[in-house]
């Protein structure tokens, strides 16, 4: 499938979903959902325009009830968007009339998108886009914060994903990393109150930047 290639950590997800118009509205609810626990700072109004095109095209191009998967993926300064689908046959944009509702959708998605593309699956195809995240630091933070945090271990007291949701859960993870840390700067003879004040400042400054 046409890519980048990058090396640095990735935040994915998998979003099935049936290809009639009502699922689309859940579906770019679910999608829009995923991107603020992900933390994404940029983006998501575009991505949730670009996930109802992308399903659209499926229900009415494909056929309705068929089956169809969404994948999110924040990979470096880019976020994708890929559907995937049971059939082979690549979409194909045209221009529309000026009194022409349909066949708009692909055009759409290329003047929103940085790039764009579809591609064959073992199962039927893919349609991909890509939306550019920015290249300031404050994101890059965030992804890798996102990442530690999907992955951060439990504390002995049960999850907090399964206890809170997953919104709370990952607020609970962030104060307890934050707390591990603290102990980790202590047992090496640092001031924690210090470091604090540091992430603060550092923190402050890319905030004013941005």
């Amino acid at each position: 499938m046409s890519g980048y290639e990058v090396t640095e950590p990735r935040l994915r997800c998998v979003l099935p979903f049936e290809a009639v118009p009502a699922e689309v509205g859940l579906l770019r609810r679910a999608a829009v959902k995923q991107l603020s626990q992900w933390g994404m700072p940029v983006a998501v109004d575009e991505a949730e325009l670009l996930v109802t095109e992308l399903a659209t095209n499926v229900v009415k191009h494909v056929g309705e009830g068929v089956s169809a998967a969404l994948i999110l993926e924040w990979r470096g300064e880019r976020l994708r968007l890929e559907v995937h689908d049971k059939s082979r046959t690549p979409p194909s944009p045209r221009a529309p009339d000026s009194d022409d509702v349909c066949g708009r959708g692909l055009h759409l998605v290329a003047s929103l998108a940085v790039d764009w593309g579809t591609a064959l699956t073992a199962a039927g195809k893919a349609v991909w886009c890509e939306i550019a995240m920015g290249t300031g630091s404050a994101c890059r933070r965030i992804e890798r914060a996102a990442a530690a945090l999907e992955n951060y271990p439990g504390t002995g007291r049960g999850s907090a994903l399964q206890r809170r949701g997953r919104d709370a859960g990952l607020t609970e993870s962030a104060v307890e990393l934050i707390a591990d840390l603290l102990h980790w700067t202590a047992a090496r003879g640092l001031d924690p109150d210090d470091v604090l004040d540091r992430a603060q400042m550092h923190y402050e400054a890319e905030a004013d930047a941005a």
